[in-house]
């Protein structure tokens, strides 16, 4: 994940609807896009939600109220031969398979028996102390969603991932969160190891309450690498995320908008997937070094666009140059304009003809 290049997530999420062919289907679609990595969640819905949890607004808006968050999560549950099979298939795509999990059983399974390279940490389980923990002490890379929070809530989290970090063994409590935090080995450890996302948690999300900016908030604050978890509805904000220097974006996306589901209908169809990448493929590129200096491309078209000093009439050896016989006109490759006054007062060495370039 260098800087150079940002790591595009295509995060799949549930909208698989519980197939394991329509699973493989997005991943596939994914590979072809050339999106970094698929994103699945893992879970089991009797450990991730009460029988009487209420549905999100746009959980009810997608999936109708009649029947419950439990029963709609419960079809949406992929088993550990699944998740196997997709990682092989994954492989077999030349894509890097990840998973949300959102309960500690799926941190073993992900962190553990499949062994995962990174962790993604969602938004809604940032406050979840002992689920950080034990992802943390994994010691693997994380990449954490930070919609919902204040930076206060930001730097708790952090504070937990630091101590499982560098505290094994050590029995956690919120001061020793605190002080793992503040210590030196606490900070290099979250500097080697996490990456924040600014995101908006709402499906779609308003343009107005994205707040892109807030990514700088979360660099200057906690000095981590920064990206972005887009629910936005098409593909300008990623790319503007990656502009502003998003080294992670995420974004969800389906095999058809129309299908049931909860995350079908803020989610990216297959052509809008390619489009985005390819644009965000675009901007790594257009970023460039920072230094500002001529692009090779354009330096063969300097003495056609810039202007040299020329006379504006003939002129005869010996005369003076001045305004009257002087003018600034194209190509380029002679003397330049900001030697004008440098000339005037001068006498010319030969006669000219109009529209010769002069010479010193």
């Amino acid at each position: 994940m260098a800087n150079s290049h940002v790591y595009v997530i295509a995060e799949a999420g549930v909208n698989h609807n519980g197939s394991l062919d329509m699973a493989k289907e997005l991943v596939e679609v994914a590979a072809k896009a050339g999106a970094d990595a698929v994103k699945f969640q893992t879970f089991r819905a009797d450990r991730l939600v009460s029988g009487n949890a209420p549905k999100a607004d746009y959980q009810r808006r997608s999936c109708g109220g009649d029947e419950s968050q439990y029963a709609m999560l419960k079809k949406l549950e992929l088993g550990e031969e699944a998740h196997a099979e997709l990682i092989t298939h994954c492989k077999l795509h030349g894509i890097q398979f990840l998973s949300t999990p959102f309960d500690a059983e799926s941190v073993d399974l992900l962190g553990g028996t499949l062994d995962l390279p990174t962790i993604k940490i969602p938004s809604g389980e940032i406050t979840n102390a002992p689920l950080l923990l034990k992802i943390a002490s994994l010691g693997k890379p994380v990449i954490m969603s930070t919609g919902m929070c204040t930076l206060a809530d930001v730097e708790a989290a952090l504070g937990v991932l630091a101590f499982g970090f560098t505290c094994p063994g050590a029995h956690p409590g919120v001061a020793g969160f605190e002080a793992a935090y503040a210590s030196s080995e606490g900070q290099q450890s979250l500097r080697e190891k996490v990456i924040l996302l600014h995101c908006t948690t709402e499906y779609p999300a308003p343009f107005a309450e994205v707040n892109l900016r807030a990514m700088d908030t979360l660099a200057s604050a906690f000095g981590l690498a920064v990206g972005f978890s887009d629910h936005t509805e098409g593909v300008a904000i990623p790319v503007a995320a990656a502009a502003r220097g998003a080294v992670v974006v995420e974004k969800h996306f389906t095999l058809d908008r129309s299908l049931p589901g909860p995350d079908h209908k803020a989610s990216l169809e297959p052509d809008e997937l390619c489009e985005m990448v390819k644009a965000i493929r675009q901007v790594e590129i257009a970023l460039g070094s920072g230094r500002k200096v001529p692009a090779p491309s354009e330096i063969k078209n300097a003495a056609v666009a810039r202007k040299s000093i020329v006379a504006a009439r003939d002129i005869r050896e010996g005369e003076a140059y001045c305004s009257d016989n002087l003018c600034i006109k194209r190509p380029g490759s002679g003397l330049s304009p900001l030697r004008y006054w440098d000339v005037v007062g001068r006498r010319a060495a030969r006669n000219y003809a109009k529209d010769e370039v002069i010479e010193l």
